[in-house]
């Protein structure tokens, strides 16, 4: 090394030193920053162990980091702007103000394994009898961990220095950098989904956009953009104003009709009510040999054979739910999920009119309570719980994926057969479910079975394995789904319970999940939409073998039931009219507008069945199936139960929705 390198080196090394001790300085001069951060880090850190329990699919660790490293970055960087007490008070100010959220939410949390919305405090009379118990209740942690920050926050708030002026050039680089962090932060949640798709309930970024589920949504922002965000959603937004054309339309579709009563109307009044929800139980399956108690329970019950469950990409399973509960299905006319509707306002769904008769309301699944946002949506329908199996029970293997289950589980068990008083179970199978092979998921468990159970009847028997067809495996499966039946009717016998429980049986979506299409063509029609013809009956001891004709679709189950049990109710709440009422003419409507009344399908406004039809019966159908979707699709955007019942009209012509006539036009 010559003497010019050796000097090189020499100034580097001081440079370095320089740097460094220049760090060093400003790190000891602003040690008090860095004991600043210290509170809202601890709620941060605090608030993700309390909901480590959350299940959510496919979320960016790094975009909540960063949402809290900016909300710091402005909370602490504004507050030592200012000079003197203004910078101790915006300090404190905005610590008090994030504690009591920090609280209310985990408290909450607690509670109901939810986080709180503020758009809970809309309903805060409701809940405050039970404010006491929620406090005495709430995890012990919680108050502890609260203490431990207000400790830090009470020795940061002594660390403040007396600043002797307003530090403005600070303000604006601090403001600066949240702006830009803070608006670049939600493109680590990747792209949303603009087509309806069934899975966006577990897309980050279709989550931060709708914000609509507390418990995704606190998980992939963290507390201070959530609380803000929410804030902002709840109160700011402006939500798409409404045509005082539209208002009156709405008014009009849901005035008050005249009551309705036939011969069966509180048939079952006072009686207690399942309604079962069968995974991809096509109208096939339901047979003799692979089915046997749902044969039965169909062939001596109330048996609509002419129905038809909606099917569409945006979650085939969960639009029945939230069509069967209250009395809409997923918008035709634009993109949004079913289950993002878990702030609009239902008060006549199914669990809301069934509580007004002192009935205890709940759902029962396999599945976590976060899939499809159920516990939200349940709760937003008036349901006291919804219950998970893999929520509260813990299970070593996938046996949860047995229908069986549902009932063999014992914490289950206690929560389906209430002892005391009516009660409304909810209960949705999962056998049905794909893959249909018995190299894994259900079939694979139900064919090991049978094979220990085959070694068993004949120990000196050897079996290879034999790979099933997909038509077998479904079968099979159905077969599972037959046994949580037979299950369900025998708990219900030994609990004296039979004979006063009805049974309401419908399949969420025909078998669209085949990989092998031809199946289908051997068993129904597959040429147009009539492929989704499934099953619907109505079952109690003391029904007998009825067969009702009369075209039907998940939107008819409601109204039905209702005058069942004798449960007065408005017929124009809901999208479709009581099945069983003798003025019901029968008619479906699909995702494309095409429709069918047992006589006639059209498709794109004309009869395609060679059938004939006068020209002016064809309009006037067609026209009121652009009626129903209209008025479906137009009450769930504009919230109608809520923000537009009777309200005077804000006369704007933008955000139209277009309905089919609409587009042609």
């Amino acid at each position: 090394m010559n003497k010019s390198e050796r000097i090189d080196k020499i100034l580097h090394n001081e440079r370095i030193k320089r740097i460094f001790n220049e760090v060093k300085k400003f790190i000891n001069n602003n040690k008090y920053i860095f004991w600043l951060c210290i509170p809202f880090i601890l709620m941060e850190v605090f608030t993700f162990i309390f909901g480590l329990n959350i299940s959510f699919v496919n979320y960016r660790v790094y975009a909540p980091i960063l949402f809290s490293m900016f909300w710091i970055i402005l909370f602490v960087g504004v507050s030592i702007s200012f000079k003197g007490k203004v910078s101790k008070g915006i300090y404190l100010t905005i610590n008090i103000l994030f504690l009591i959220l920090y609280l209310v939410n985990n408290v909450y949390f607690s509670m109901t394994k939810t986080f709180f919305d503020f758009s809970l405090l809309e309903s805060a009379g409701e809940g405050s009898p039970y404010l006491l118990d929620a406090i005495k209740n709430c995890n012990i942690f919680v108050y502890i961990t609260f203490v431990i920050i207000i400790i830090s926050l009470v020795y940061a708030f002594k660390k403040i220095p007396d600043f002797e002026t307003n530090n403005y050039r600070l303000l604006v680089i601090v403001v600066c950098i949240f702006i830009v962090g803070h608006t670049l932060t939600p493109l680590t949640l990747g792209k949303a989904n603009e087509e309806l798709t069934w899975s966006n309930w577990k897309n980050a970024r279709n989550i931060y956009n709708s914000f609509n589920d507390s418990n995704k949504s606190i998980k992939i922002t963290g507390l201070f953009e959530y609380s803000v965000r929410n804030f902002y959603i709840t109160y700011l937004k402006k939500n798409n104003d409404i045509t005082e054309e539209y208002i009156e339309f709405l008014n009009t579709a849901f005035e008050k009709a005249e009551e309705h009563k036939n011969k069966y109307t509180g048939m079952f009044e006072g009686k207690n009510l399942i309604l079962l929800q069968l995974e991809g139980m096509d109208s096939w399956l339901i047979n003799k040999n692979d089915t046997p108690t749902l044969y039965n329970m169909m062939n001596s019950g109330i048996n609509f054979s002419n129905h038809y469950s909606y099917y569409n990409g945006g979650g085939s399973t969960f639009n029945s739910e939230f069509a069967v509960n209250t009395g809409f299905i997923t918008p035709l006319s634009y993109t949004k999920n079913a289950y993002t509707f878990n702030k609009n306002s239902f008060p006549y769904s199914l669990a809301n009119l069934f509580k007004a008769k002192n009935y205890s309301v709940n759902a029962f699944h396999m599945n976590t309570g976060e899939y499809y946002s159920r516990t939200v949506n349940y709760l937003n329908w008036g349901y006291d719980n919804y219950y998970g199996l893999v929520d509260i029970d813990d299970y070593y293997d996938d046996r949860y994926e047995l229908d069986r289950e549902l009932i063999l589980n014992e914490k289950f068990n206690e929560l389906l057969f209430r002892a005391d008083g009516n009660f409304v179970d909810y209960i949705i199978t999962y056998s049905g479910h794909l893959p249909f092979t018995n190299t894994k998921g259900v079939c694979k468990m139900l064919y090991k079975e049978d094979i220990e159970q085959l070694k068993l009847e004949n120990p000196e028997l050897e079996v290879e394995f034999v790979e099933m067809t997909e038509e077998e495996c479904v079968r099979r499966q159905a077969q599972e789904t037959d046994y949580m039946v037979e299950l369900l009717i025998q708990n219900l016998e030994e609990k004296q319970l039979l004979e006063n429980t009805v049974i309401v049986v419908f399949t969420d979506h025909y078998l669209y999940t085949l990989e092998d299409k031809t199946i289908l063509d051997k068993y129904k029609n597959t040429s147009n939409n009539l492929i989704n013809n499934t099953p619907f009956f109505i079952w109690s001891t003391e029904t007998s073998k009825t067969n009702i004709k009369k075209v039907t679709s998940q939107l008819n189950i409601l109204p039905t039931v209702l005058n069942l049990f004798g449960i007065e109710y408005n017929t124009n709440n809901y999208i479709a009219s009581d099945a069983l009422d003798p003025s019901y003419e029968g008619l479906v409507f699909f995702s494309d507008y095409s429709w069918y009344d047992r006589e006639y399908y059209v498709e794109g406004g004309v009869v395609t069945n060679n059938k004939y039809i006068d020209p002016d019966v064809l309009e006037e159908k067609n026209s009121y199936v652009n009626y129903l979707t209209k008025k479906n699709d137009l009450a769930l955007k504009y919230n109608y139960f809520k923000n537009v019942k009777k309200q005077k009209p804000v006369i704007k012509e933008e955000n139209i929705v277009q309905t089919a006539s609409d587009k042609e036009e």
